[in-house]
């Protein structure tokens, strides 16, 4: 909602997002993926929460705004617009993040504030966000709730940026560049001494950063274009599983001239594990190997404007990182209707 529009508040904003998911099992029970096989997929089976319940003011000609509420970062932080036609989830948060102690990202978001200073021309911007350490409450993973535990903790985000095309109304296509830092404050038992069963584990603060890129790289017409994307993503690995995440990627709009919304992609993803966690399965005999590694192609076909069809197909090598697991071949499709 545009506050100006409907109170009369200049600058103000917000909005209100419940979504109910039902998307659990096939990583789950069929693939055993670090990364996993849809953004759709979640935890719990089936999951109705508020995901979006925020107020924000835009100041000093909307080149500063601050943001309060329930706030999911991945909606702002490390996207790819580029990445987005993808089904698998680490085109979104990337895996190694989202592997971490509770990150407020689809479909489980905290309460918090976000704030974002951009230059006059929004070509180039910082943004922070400080939130709930553990978003609701662990102990009910159906509910939505704000809660402040001193377990909790808090989260730390900070990204900054530069859209080189921001400022051109002529620009169709994907250009930017950015690098961010995130952070907790509550830390957590390495999982090496858990592992070899020390009674006081060592403790370790979670932390980690990526650097992303994206750009059109090359332009059939105005509205059939290339684009190419890359983003490499770390943690310190000594209390999650994975050390680091690369995807790469490539994004087609218009492939087929008679058909310039459609969209192909085709997308690659590596998923680096840790040393302490690959210590930490020998000690259960347990023989690992250094990466998972996932292939992506999809084609976005739309039949009309308001239905599209989207073949997928996926190859995993490695789920889960463990030797001895068959690599995954997934072929399906997803629907999209709108309303």
């Amino acid at each position: 909602m545009d506050f100006d529009k409907a109170f009369g508040w200049e600058g103000g904003s917000g909005m209100i997002n419940i979504i109910r998911d039902a998307g659990h099992g096939l990583n789950a029970q069929h693939v055993g993926s670090f990364l996993g096989v849809t953004n759709l997929e979640v935890p719990v089976p089936i999951t109705t929460r508020i995901f979006h319940a925020w107020v924000q003011q835009s100041l000093w000609e909307d080149r500063l705004a601050i943001l309060v509420g329930i706030y999911p970062v991945d909606s702002e932080f490390q996207t790819m617009d580029a990445a987005g036609i993808f089904v698998k989830p680490e085109y979104g948060p990337s895996g190694e993040f989202a592997l971490t102690r509770g990150p407020s990202i689809f479909n489980n978001a905290a309460f918090g504030i976000r704030t974002k200073l951009q230059s006059a021309d929004k070509t180039l911007y910082a943004q922070w966000a400080l939130m709930d350490g553990i978003p609701n409450d662990p102990n009910h993973p159906k509910r939505t709730r704000i809660r402040f535990d001193d377990n909790d903790g808090a989260f730390n985000m900070a990204e900054i940026g530069w859209l080189p095309e921001a400022g051109n109304d002529q620009f169709s296509g994907h250009a930017k560049l950015a690098f961010g830092l995130w952070g907790y404050t509550v830390r957590e038992d390495d999982q090496l001494d858990v592992a070899n069963g020390i009674t006081s584990p060592r403790k370790r603060r979670q932390h980690g950063g990526y650097l992303l890129g994206e750009r059109t790289i090359f332009r059939m017409d105005e509205d059939r274009f290339i684009s190419a994307f890359a983003r490499h993503a770390w943690t310190d690995g000594d209390s999650s599983p994975l050390r680091s995440a690369l995807n790469l990627g490539i994004h087609v709009k218009g492939a087929i001239a008679s058909r310039p919304d459609d969209i192909l992609g085709l997308a690659w993803s590596r998923a680096g594990t840790s040393s302490r966690w690959r210590a930490a399965q020998a000690v259960s005999s347990t023989a690992t190997d250094h990466a998972e590694t996932a292939l992506e192609f999809t084609y976005k076909y739309n039949v009309t404007p308001w239905f599209a069809i989207q073949p997928n197909y996926q190859r995993i090598t490695n789920p889960g990182a463990i030797d001895g697991v068959p690599n995954s071949r997934i072929l399906g499709a997803r629907f999209e209707f709108v309303l």
